[in-house]
């Protein structure tokens, strides 16, 4: 095993081991017990089962890996490793983003008043502590405002406090979910601190990026549809359906902002709106995209993010284009439905062989309760397609998934119907 082309990955899909072997690395691979399967055992050249979130953990095995076989550079694409493959890259001298910037990216709050101290017109952003700090906040930037979780995803934990009268209920909520596990598939990590930050107007988009050692290339942008009444991404399409001064001010922002930051290659996405202030940094992680995004990307532009999370550090792939161009539209469009519980699923493999789909992942299973929507663990499903272009790949999306994914849900009145297409909703109308 040559160490030159050898890669240690913290926390992986099977995809992603799989593609680092068909780049012809070398995979040392560090997996949670939850996560870990027959797939990438065979995969893996060597792995190591553990808890790698928690460096304590994660730091004797990378000297024994260091030591023999060797690696060239740690890498993550999956949120909880992230940190950790920075440790090890700063532990060696590796190269590639290190802890402090990757704690940028990973804590929220950190983020803000990173900005704040380069930028006085930043959003600005304060601890939630004691109940009180809701109350002060208010007193300095108004309402509404938004509480959420430094460092957690999948909209989990997130809250719009319009006014006094939300306060109270926000913070009990809030004091309830510390402690509490973020992921409620595998309990990765927990939900523990909490942060105020001004409310950006707007509809919102993600930036799918990757840099070469200082050069910021914009992938694409995806266009976002929301929930009305809570922070659930219901859907994401690509190339977002915008003029190109809007898009040219976005591909600004976000390059400035991953200076601002310190990244200087790899992948990231970022969440940006777009509003009166000119497109605002919400958030943004180095890491790729969730939600099948990837999946759209490769489809519109035939880019593989992960390929090149990948191949970068080695020189297996070739620096992109300023301005890759699409030569197709791409949609990921969701199933919901009121609460009650699941009594059958049927159609997938359906839905599946239709033209024009990418992928179709339905987590509902028969017993499953079905909550309100909350979050993005509160769909039931999602279905990604290509299309001539973007507005053609939402409807077909639609009509797929409307027409060939039954998903039979029961109410505890004794009623019963089908989950629904998740309406495509801008997010400049939702409270997010």
């Amino acid at each position: 095993m040559n160490p030159d082309s050898t890669v240690l990955i913290v926390g992986a899909t099977d995809e992603t081991v799989r593609k680092a072997k068909e780049l012809g690395l070398s995979v040392l691979l560090l997996q949670h017990p939850t996560k870990v399967n027959a797939e990438q055992e065979s995969l893996a050249d060597v792995l190591r089962v553990l808890d790698y979130t928690d460096w304590a953990a994660v730091e004797p095995v990378a000297r024994e890996l260091r030591e023999e076989p060797g690696f060239r550079v740690a890498v993550s694409i999956t949120e909880p490793g992230l940190e950790n493959a920075g440790r090890i890259n700063d532990l060696f001298g590796l190269g590639g983003t290190g802890y402090e910037v990757t704690r940028l990216f990973r804590d929220k709050l950190a983020m803000r008043r990173h900005l704040a101290g380069l930028d006085p017109s930043a959003v600005a952003a304060a601890p939630l502590l004691r109940r009180g700090d809701l109350d002060a906040f208010a007193a300095a930037h108004g309402y509404p405002f938004i509480v959420k979780p430094t460092d957690a995803t999948a909209s989990i934990g997130v809250f719009r406090v319009a006014g006094p009268e939300d306060a109270e209920r926000v913070w009990v909520t809030v004091e309830g979910l510390r402690g509490t596990r973020t992921d409620r598939v595998s309990t990765m990590y927990l939900l523990q601190d909490f942060f105020m930050e001004e409310y950006v107007e707007g509809p919102e988009f993600s930036v799918e990026a990757f840099s070469f050692a200082g050069r910021h290339v914009v992938v694409a942008i995806t266009e976002k549809f929301g929930h009305h009444d809570s922070f659930a991404e219901l859907g994401h399409a690509v190339p977002a359906r915008l003029a190109e001064p809007e898009q040219e001010r976005i591909r600004a922002a976000v390059t400035r902002f991953l200076d601002q930051i310190g990244l200087r290659d790899g992948v990231t996405h970022t969440e940006v709106r777009l509003g009166a202030r000119g497109p605002v940094i919400i958030e943004s992680h180095n890491r790729i995209a969730g939600d099948m995004i990837p999946e759209l990307v490769r489809a519109a532009y035939g880019i593989d993010m992960i390929e090149y999370a990948l191949g970068w550090p080695f020189g297996l792939v070739p620096e992109l284009p300023d301005r890759p161009e699409a030569h197709a539209g791409a949609c990921v469009r969701s199933l919901v439905s009121e609460p009650g519980r699941v009594e059958s699923v049927e159609g997938v493999a359906d839905a599946a062989a239709r033209d024009g789909v990418l992928d179709v992942r339905v987590t509902a299973k028969p017993g499953d309760t079905v909550h309100a929507v909350r979050d993005n663990w509160d769909r039931l499903g999602l279905v990604a397609v290509t299309g001539p272009d973007t507005t053609e790949a939402i409807h077909r999306g639609e009509r797929i998934a409307g027409e060939a994914i039954r998903i039979r849900v029961a109410g505890e009145d004794g009623r019963t119907w089908l989950a629904r297409v998740a309406e495509v909703r801008s997010l400049t109308e939702a409270p997010a």
